[in-house]
């Protein structure tokens, strides 16, 4: 075996070679950055052509001389091998087998041996073909506690999230932690959840604050950055709670509105506002009042409430009276046309004869899906959104009726506007979400009856797949050409390439409700339907009485 200058013109590919998938286009971009700045690091092994020939034939590293070809350069260094009786097929199969990459603890020693030379994150990228935050990530390694990286470097890796909790945490607690969730020799593998847990701290984010510069500095709040955080988001962070809410507490004092308050947040998450204050969901109006308070995540929130009015007092002293309480010239107040115990009672006829008319009277379909939008706008009406949010009818869901009416505040419409309208209403109303915003089974029908699985996106990525099981991985290898490997992750690896170009998605997020799941929604509805049924009977029928306007008719009148 020698070492020799050639062309990587003049060597001829081993039609035995070992490896022939053709590799990513992501992979050979990386090596041909490499090459082009620090060149051929690991010589391709040669082999004189057998055979007659009077050429070198490449033994290993094929994609070196190809990748080297491309980067322009005339001559690389290559080892010279004697020509095996099997045209090197043993030789580059070995080769290629036992290689392995750099698990991210090698990787990063490495990267830090590098800015020891002088090399900077920025040229290691370009080197690399890597972008600088990943750089920046793999540099996060060296805040985690020594004992860690060794258990790391054997493969055991956190994910990203748990890596970024761990590099956060002062090492003397890391090192608290680890005496208790360190691997046993029964169990060789770390809970790395459990170490993420026991160092969480809370973390206030930047994009969050309403306080500015001045603020944070009188509070020393010092932001740290999130690497792991989307690109395209703030992820800008502090621990220090105490002084985080403090400098929003200044913030909202330096910056109530006129008329406005500072309260506290329920255990219901919700502002405790003033006693007897009724809250106002839609747009203030004046002399309303305005409330600011912090919610769970330390944002500043303010919310509207109007007071009630307040009475006029009566006896001595009161306006109209004399000192000794005798009235002078005042004017009674007339009785209103209808009391107050009147305008319930109109209250009851009306939705009893709006229920007999929903019931009973013809309806066109399009009136019936116009009316159908105008229920979810009602004040009664409050819907947790699919967004996280909290709407009432008449302040957020209203805006999808709006659009029904006339200039003359006649419901007035074409069927596309229509069409529209309930879109966006059951856009704002159905959520899959698996928290306090889920429609429940009702938004799984929704979604098969319209075909919403067409709209599924690739679930073929790192982040869906590291949820799966080992069984449920190895599933997800069927109709590909993917076998399973023996390690999860290498599993894994190989679905992610494979499903790069593709569209893969996973069994249990497909819209249709399993047959058991719907059909005990429907018998458990039915059942309290009949319940329902059966209540209205026992109470008899409700009297019927004149109502003190003829609204109700002319309900009739608009829905005929």
């Amino acid at each position: 075996m020698h070492l020799m200058k050639v062309d990587p013109r003049a060597l001829k590919d081993n039609p035995d070679r070992a490896r022939q998938t053709k590799s990513t286009p992501q992979a050979d971009a990386l090596l041909l950055a490499t090459i082009k700045a620090v060149g051929v690091v690991q010589p391709p092994v040669i082999a004189p052509e057998t055979g007659g020939g009077n050429g070198y034939i490449i033994d290993s590293g094929h994609r070196r001389v190809k990748q080297a070809i491309a980067a322009g350069l005339e001559e690389i260094d290559v080892l010279v091998v004697e020509a095996a009786n099997d045209n090197g097929a043993m030789r580059s199969f070995i080769e290629n087998l036992v290689r392995e990459n750099l698990n991210p603890v090698d990787q990063w020693r490495a990267i830090e041996r590098l800015v020891a030379l002088g090399w900077t994150e920025e040229a290691i990228g370009v080197a690399l073909a890597l972008p600088v935050r990943q750089i920046k990530k793999l540099r996060l390694l060296a805040n985690v506690l020594p004992a860690m990286l060794d258990q790391m470097a054997k493969g055991d890796m956190p994910n990203e999230q748990q890596l970024r909790t761990i590099a956060a945490a002062a090492l003397e607690e890391q090192k608290e932690v680890w005496k208790k969730h360190k691997p046993s020799k029964g169990d060789p593998q770390v809970s790395w959840w459990s170490v993420a847990q026991a160092l969480q701290k809370k973390r206030m984010y930047a994009r969050d604050a309403s306080f500015g510069d001045d603020l944070r500095e009188a509070y020393g709040i010092q932001w740290v950055e999130d690497l792991f955080a989307p690109a395209d988001q703030d992820g800008r962070y502090t621990t220090d709670v105490e002084a985080f809410l403090g400098a929003q507490q200044e913030w909202m004092s330096n910056n109530l509105p006129k008329k406005g308050i500072i309260v506290e947040q329920n255990g219901y998450g919700q502002p405790e506002l003033p006693k007897k204050a009724e809250r106002v969901h839609g747009k203030p109006q004046k002399g309303d009042c305005t409330a600011m308070y912090l919610d769970r995540e330390g944002k500043v929130q303010s919310v509207h409430y109007r007071m009630p009015e307040v009475k006029k007092p009566k006896g001595k002293g009161a306006a109209g009276s004399d000192d000794a309480g005798n009235d002078v010239g005042s004017v009674s107040k007339p009785r209103p046309d209808v009391t107050r115990n009147g305008i319930e009672m109109i209250g009851d006829y009306r939705t009893d004869a709006l229920h007999e008319a929903l019931g009973r009277a013809p309806i066109e379909d399009d009136m019936l899906m116009a009316l159908l939008i105008l229920a979810f706008a009602g004040q009664n009406v409050s819907v947790t959104t699919g967004n996280g949010g909290s709407y009432y009818g008449h302040s957020k869901l209203a805006k999808h009726a709006v659009v029904l009416f006339d200039a003359e505040g006649k419901l007035f419409f074409d069927m596309d506007t229509l069409r529209v309208a309930a879109r966006s209403m059951l856009i704002d109303v159905l959520s899959c979400r698996e928290n306090a915003t889920k429609s429940g089974i009702v938004a799984r029908v929704a979604g098969d009856t319209i075909g919403a699985n067409g709209f599924l996106p690739n679930m073929g990525t790192e982040d869906f797949l590291s949820c799966l099981s080992r069984p449920a991985l190895e599933g997800s290898c069927k109709d590909t050409s993917v076998l399973p490997r023996q390690r999860v992750k290498d599993t894994r690896a190989a679905l992610v390439e494979h499903f790069k170009e593709g569209h893969f998605v996973h069994p249990s997020a497909l819209f249709a409700p399993d047959a058991a799941s719907l059909s005990a929604w429907l018998s458990s509805n039915a059942v309290a339907a009949n319940d329902d049924e059966e209540d209205e009977q026992d109470a008899g029928d409700a009297p019927t009485e004149e109502l003190a306007d003829d609204e109700a008719d002319e309900f009739l009148e608009a829905a005929e």
